[in-house]
């Protein structure tokens, strides 16, 4: 029987160059969209950081990781909403 609830982690790497307000706002658009979706929503913000390799001529970057429990469709509309917004460098979704 298929599993009808995952557990999830979400790594995003947010543009630095936009600044740091950029970065909130995104946050907390993608915190909304986790948090209608999903249960037990975890959100742990490490801040800026440094790039292991330049992203797009970026050599920095903010990075959140989100922890969540959700229905095992929801990551895939999770990842196509972070690769077609402006500001996401980089993401990782992968089951915890």
């Amino acid at each position: 029987m298929a599993k009808l609830n995952e557990k999830y982690e979400a790594m995003v790497v947010f543009s630095a160059k936009n600044g740091e307000e950029a970065v909130k706002e995104l946050t907390a658009k993608f915190d909304e969209m986790i948090k209608a979706a999903a249960t037990d929503v975890e959100i742990n913000e490490w801040g800026k950081r440094k790039l292991a390799y330049a992203i797009n001529y970026e050599t920095e970057g903010f990075y959140v990781i989100w922890n969540f429990t959700s229905a095992t469709d929801f990551p895939a509309e999770f990842e196509r909403v972070l690769s077609i917004t402006d500001g996401v460098l980089r993401f990782m979704v992968t089951v915890a």
